[in-house]
């Protein structure tokens, strides 16, 4: 087996490695080492909080869904359960859009909803 001098590689994949920690603070930008570590736990803390992401959306869809709700006399639970019954197949992100910008339309649906879960 021939004989392999690492110098070049690894040198480069420091250099690259630095590179991606710049701007951190202290030895983190500085130090190979250091920076390695904190740049694996960059990436742990991104890849969790690209998920994260998706669940605190969902959260504020759902408080405006219900604000708006209350504000038509209903909760939550029986506004989403009204529209599933009347067949009404919106997601939480483009129901809080309308709660937000269209508060006549979301009358609308909100009586929908009462006439549905009643019935």
């Amino acid at each position: 087996m021939t004989r392999v001098k690492r110098s070049v590689g690894a040198r480069k994949k420091r250099r690259a490695t630095l590179a991606l920690t710049k701007g951190y603070r202290g030895e983190a930008h500085s130090g190979y080492r250091r920076a390695k570590e904190a740049r694996m736990k960059a990436d742990s803390y991104a890849y969790r909080d690209r998920r994260n992401r998706k669940r605190d959306f969902r959260r504020l869809w759902i408080t405006r869904i219900n604000a708006a709700a209350r504000l038509n006399g209903m909760s939550y639970s029986q506004f989403i359960h009204g529209l599933g019954k009347a067949g009404i197949e919106l997601d939480r992100k483009v129901l809080a859009e309308i709660a937000v910008s269209d508060a006549d339309a979301f009358r609308r649906f909100a009586e929908i909803a009462r006439e549905a879960a009643a019935a």
